[in-house]
């Protein structure tokens, strides 16, 4: 892989963008690169954990722009193919067994900005700005807005997504855009700590259960929604999982996972 790395270490796998001299922007190989490491880290049955990092001072800067105007000559269809790789990589992203914790050590825009919401959890450096900024090129947010709506409501989605003005980490995290701001030098050490706790605290595979229902059950009526989670609950119940997790509950006993 020329644009991305992957590792695991401690049941965690790490995902690290690494395109610094281009900002990390997304071209149509390092997009189908980070599809093939989610793929993989997401089928391998010793990663419970998923972060997803970059190098060099931005964490993703969008669209590679000269990329982007070597697409204005390709046909509708050309475009349709290569938006769709996009949308194939954020589909696979949220519906994901594993959780995916972004980890910004800097700006994250337009197609980054949507990269990084797209995780489960989101951690970032202050000086960190995110913002969906297409429309300042007569570009549009076309994909991300899907996940945005879901993310933060119409409303906050509108503002970013209409005025394409940049927001600090700390105000991101008041639309719950991101969850955490962590200071610079700590950011890599909290974020693998968090992930460690989930590990030791939390079943992974009612960890899997619960992320592919919230994906899920929002698209659904009313009433299937609630037969659908009635449905999962009965499963979640005869799953090992849960049988070792309330009989270690009942015998007051410590369970590490």
């Amino acid at each position: 892989m020329n644009y991305i790395h992957y590792s695991i270490d401690n049941h965690i796998g790490v995902i690290t963008l690494s395109r610094p001299e281009k900002r990390n922007a997304l071209s149509f190989e390092l997009v189908g690169e980070l599809k093939e490491a989610f793929a993989l880290l997401g089928d391998d049955p010793t990663v419970k954990v998923i972060i997803l990092k970059a190098e060099g001072e931005a964490f993703c800067a969008g669209a590679d722009l000269a990329y982007l105007q070597k697409l204005q000559e390709f046909s509708y269809e050309q475009n349709l193919a290569d938006s769709s790789h996009l949308k194939e990589l954020f589909l696979l992203m949220y519906t994901l067994k594993k959780v995916i914790i972004a980890q910004v050590q800097g700006h994250a825009l337009a197609g980054g900005c949507g990269l990084a919401a797209v995780c489960d959890f989101v951690f970032a450096a202050p000086e960190a700005k995110f913002g969906y900024t297409e429309v300042r090129i007569g570009f549009i947010p076309a994909v991300v807005m899907v996940f945005l709506l879901r993310k933060v409501g119409e409303s906050h989605a509108k503002r970013l997504l209409l005025s394409g003005e940049l927001i600090t980490a700390d105000e991101a995290k008041h639309l719950s855009l991101i969850h955490h701001v962590v200071p610079r030098e700590k950011l890599e050490a909290e974020t693998h700590e968090f992930a460690a706790n989930l590990i030791r605290t939390n079943s992974t595979h009612a960890m899997m259960m619960t992320k592919q229902m919230i994906a899920h059950v929002q698209s659904l009526a009313l009433s299937e929604a609630l037969t659908f989670a009635a449905e999962r609950n009965a499963e979640a119940r005869a799953s090992d999982d849960c049988k070792r997790g309330v009989d270690a509950f009942l015998r007051k006993e410590k369970i590490t996972w």
